[in-house]
């Protein structure tokens, strides 16, 4: 693991993993008071790309967006990227870490040299931030584009090198979705490879998204795959944990609508599944 990475994943500290969009773009706004309140409790993740219309619009009057780009709700323009992120700054007052969200929105025709050097760009952008120590680092939270081949974690490494030129690169995290839905990471993470155990092998922190898929991984859940996973499990901490126990996956990504079910989360987090537990289930699942 990069020093900058290790630095950023100190033991025992939680993660906090936000967006300027989220909550319709309050998330952030809400965050800070308790963040200045209870500085160093977490560490703080945040996102570039997405912007909520309200944003849009002031970008728009800034210069800062086209109406174009404003239309689409995604962009990865460096002036955009660069004034999001300080925007984000001056809100949460520390980020450890910023997401690069869903870069394959980035281009529409599926030009790979386009996307690339589009998310060159963006790196380039967050290297300067890194250097003028806004942030501590930064990484890709994807959707699709591993998945689908828009880019491969080899060649995200290579992009940040060549944003970052002779100095280290800081790109430090990798976000996925991992779950039973979507268990591809977890299946190839236990046979030794796949996205979640090279970005492990390049230095960087992995987190893994949507556990329960949207709460779609709930109404799969039967009874006999819940004795499978753990008896007497809930069946939302019975899906965090078999992400959470996924091999070279350092933080799962949960959210609760109340303190039982955060505490049935974590109180089932901190028994993970053993390898052979967890081939089980996802064998279970491939027969089923």
């Amino acid at each position: 693991m990069s020093e900058a990475a290790r630095n950023a994943l100190r033991a025992g500290t939680p993660w906090i993993d936000t967006a300027p969009n989220y909550a319709d773009g309050m998330a952030q706004h809400r965050l800070g008071p308790v963040l200045r309140e209870h500085p160093g409790a977490t560490r703080m993740a945040t996102k570039t790309g997405f912007f909520t219309q309200r944003q849009a619009q002031a970008a728009v009057a800034l210069g800062i967006l086209t109406d174009e780009d404003a239309a689409v709700g995604h962009s990865l323009d460096p002036r955009f990227v660069c004034h999001q992120v300080e925007e984000t700054v001056d809100r949460l007052g520390s980020v450890d870490l910023v997401f690069v969200h869903n870069p394959e929105r980035a281009v529409h025709d599926g030009d790979r040299a386009a996307l690339h050097g589009r998310m060159r760009e963006t790196f380039t952008v967050l290297e300067e931030l890194v250097q003028l120590r806004r942030i501590g680092g930064y990484g890709v939270a994807t959707w699709s584009g591993l998945r689908e081949g828009a880019f491969s974690v080899t060649e995200l490494v290579a992009l940040a090198r060549e944003a970052a030129g002779s100095e280290g690169h800081h790109l430090i995290g990798l976000q996925m979705p991992v779950s039973l839905i979507m268990d591809a990471p977890i299946t190839q993470a236990l046979d030794g490879g796949g996205p979640l155990v090279e970005a492990q092998d390049a230095g960087m922190i992995t987190f893994g998204s949507a556990p329960l898929h949207g709460g779609e991984l709930l109404d799969a859940m039967t009874p006999e795959l819940m004795d499978l996973i753990r008896p007497g499990l809930s069946p939302g901490a019975a899906g965090v944990l078999t992400a959470g126990s996924c091999p070279a996956l350092d933080v799962v990504l949960t959210s609760a609508s109340s303190l039982d079910h955060w505490n049935d989360a974590a109180k089932a987090l901190a028994a993970p599944l053993t390898r052979e537990q967890l081939r089980r289930v996802t064998d279970e699942l491939a027969t089923g």
